[in-house]
C-alpha cells in the first residue's frame, strides 16, 4: 500500500535566484521563498498554513456539514430510545406479521447511518477534497524547502 501521493515521484519545482549581496541562492516553492539552509522550521510552516484563509475555508466547509448532520442523527437516535422507553405499546405495535414498529424504526437507524455516510463522502469529494489536497501538496513542498 502506497502512502505517498501521485506527485511525490515528480521533482519539486524550484527556481534558484542569486541574491545580490553575497551570491547565495534562494529556493522558491509555490510563491514562498526561503534561503537555503535557513528559513522557517516545519512547525512554523504548519502554523502558517493553519492560519491561511484556504485552510480556514476547508475547516468551515467541514463544520457546516458535520455539525448539523451530527445533531440531526443524535436527535433521531435519542427519539428512538426515548420512544422505546416511554411508549412501549407504540413500539410493540405490529406492522407486518412479527415485524413491529420498533424493528422498522431500528432498521431505519441503520439505513440512516449508511445514507449519512454516503452524504458525508459526497460532500467531502465535492466541497473539500480538492482544496485539502492542494493544501497538502503546498505544505509538503514548503517543508521540503525547509529541510523537513
Amino acid at each position: 500500500m502506497r502512502l505517498d501521493g501521485p506527485r511525490d515521484d515528480a521533482p519539486v519545482p524550484r527556481q534558484e535566484e542569486p541574491d545580490s549581496a553575497d551570491g547565495s541562492t534562494t529556493a522558491t516553492v509555490s510563491g514562498w521563498s526561503a534561503p537555503r539552509g535557513g528559513g522557517p522550521s516545519s512547525a512554523d510552516i504548519y502554523l502558517e498554513v493553519q492560519r491561511s484563509e484556504a485552510f480556514q475555508e476547508v475547516r468551515r466547509r467541514y463544520r457546516r456539514f458535520v455539525g448539523p448532520a451530527t445533531a440531526a442523527f443524535l436527535v433521531w437516535y435519542l427519539a428512538y430510545v426515548v420512544t422505546a422507553v416511554t411508549a412501549p405499546g407504540l413500539m410493540a405495535r405490529p406492522v407486518a406479521g412479527a415485524v413491529n414498529v420498533a424493528m422498522v424504526v431500528g432498521l431505519g437507524q441503520f439505513l440512516t447511518t449508511f445514507l449519512l455516510t454516503g452524504a458525508y463522502a459526497r460532500h467531502a469529494r465535492l466541497r473539500r477534497d480538492r482544496a485539502a489536497l492542494d493544501l497538502r501538496w503546498e505544505t509538503q513542498e514548503m517543508t521540503r524547502g525547509a529541510g523537513r
